[in-house]
């Protein structure tokens, strides 16, 4: 799709999220290092349900299908299998930036942290749907430098129960820190500083 097609669209498949995250749905991006969500199996979500845009506020929703095999369940635990908490908070910031994307921001994305994360219950392999829902309470474009930020407190529920609260989650979008040579030695190659 075109991207001012993209900016529009207020859902997405799980074909059309693979497709972004390898950098195939987009058939003309703005810039060459535009955003990308994780791929399987760090994609924590099969569609994202519904998106609104409200001057500097938002939302973001998206559903994971739970399967009994997911990767997570052989190993967390042994003999005591539950989805990782930070799987779940990790797809609230994988949202936020993809929300962030949709607004127009340019870079990559990096979660930037949260005031708040607190675990009501738990994801067994044996439920359903979860359910992540993102009230986004400010979203920014940083001129000086070409990033961009998003903030927001998410949910997360399995089969129609919160379980989790992840209060200011906060992503950036962020020019010029792509590693696409992976696994070669380059100017990206190394972590540190996001901006120093």
């Amino acid at each position: 799709m075109k991207y001012q097609e993209f900016l529009q669209r207020d859902r997405f498949d799980l074909d059309e999220l693979l497709a972004f995250g390898y950098g195939r749905l987009v058939e003309d991006p703005p810039c060459e290092d535009f955003s990308a969500l994780p791929t399987p199996p760090m994609l924590m979500f099969d569609r994202v349900t519904e998106v609104r845009h409200d001057g500097a506020k938002g939302f973001i929703a998206a559903e994971q299908d739970v399967k009994v095999d997911d990767w997570f369940f052989h190993c967390h635990f042994r003999s005591d299998p539950v989805q990782p908490g930070c799987l779940g908070v990790d797809a609230i910031w994988q949202l936020i930036g993809f929300y962030a994307t949709l607004r127009g921001g340019l870079g990559v994305g990096r979660a930037l942290g949260a005031k708040e994360i607190e675990f009501q219950g738990q994801i067994r392999p044996h439920d359903h749907t979860v359910r992540y829902a993102i009230d986004i309470r400010r979203y920014a474009e940083l001129p000086a430098t070409g990033s961009a930020v998003a903030i927001g407190t998410g949910t997360v529920s399995v089969d129609g129960e919160v379980i989790y609260t992840i209060k200011d989650a906060k992503v950036g979008l962020f020019r010029g820190i792509r590693y696409p040579d992976y696994p070669a030695k380059s100017a990206n190659s190394k972590g540190g500083l996001l901006q120093r």
